[in-house]
């Protein structure tokens, strides 16, 4: 049976909320999908982006981001254009309704990266689990080596210490030993390590499909639903 959490909102959810964090590596696109789906399945998030994570977005999506305030919709909506998908299906929510929404509800709540005194930096702050999507080289080191330089890795050394799930989403390519030691710390305190691999064995026709792969595994390891790829079956050719 699901355990339903209340908000200050007086809205009920089923389940725990998830803490996603966007750090600085390459690969917005794929936190901000992250993002949509777990909305779209009243997943509760907990989002908290990092000055270089805001700068990875600027880049990548041309949003610029006040993170004392930030605009999340106009994130997304720079997200469905770059991945191209029709706001008329009901699978691609995004923007100018889900995020608003979200925040009303209290689906979606906002914490700056610097700000210690919040839920997410305690243990007795009970989630479903965080995801760092994607994790840049320092922030995998911060917490490989318990640093808490940042909300973002206090956060993560929370999950660790009271062994909650935490997945982190590394993307950067060739891997230095420092950052494959950091790793296999990591893997050994019971962390999951998702690089953002996409496989290509789907029948991938365009962009969304090798984004939504990675997003899709990231889901699975947090028990949310979704149908974002079809799965590999015995018949299967």
């Amino acid at each position: 049976m699901s355990t339903l959490i209340a908000n200050s909102h007086g809205r009920s959810f089923a389940g725990k909320p998830v803490v996603l964090a966007m750090t600085g590596a390459s690969g917005a696109v794929y936190g901000v999908r992250l993002l949509e789906q777990l909305l779209l399945q009243d997943v509760p998030v907990h989002l908290t982006i990092s000055d270089s994570g805001a700068a990875v977005i600027a880049q990548e999506l041309g949003v610029q981001l006040n993170l004392a305030e930030p605009d999340v919709a106009a994130v997304m909506n720079a997200c469905q254009q770059f991945l191209k998908l029709d706001l008329t299906d009901s699978d691609s929510q995004f923007g100018s309704n889900l995020v608003p929404s979200a925040l009303a509800d209290g689906r979606l709540v906002l914490h700056y990266f610097k700000n210690y005194f919040t839920p997410i930096a305690s243990g007795s702050f009970l989630t479903a689990g965080m995801v760092v999507c994607p994790c840049s080289g320092s922030t995998l080191s911060g917490i490989a080596h318990a640093a808490s330089q940042n909300l973002i890795q206090r956060a993560a050394d929370v999950h660790l210490k009271e062994h909650r799930k935490l997945i982190v989403v590394p993307r950067e390519t060739p891997l230095s030993v420092f950052q494959l030691e950091n790793l296999h710390r990591l893997a050994q305190a019971g962390a999951i390590v998702l690089p953002a691999a996409p496989g290509w064995y789907h029948g991938v026709r365009d962009l969304i499909d090798i984004v939504d792969f990675v997003v899709a595994r990231i889901l699975d390891q947090l028990d949310v639903p979704h149908t974002l790829m079809r799965r590999w079956k015995e018949d299967s050719t």
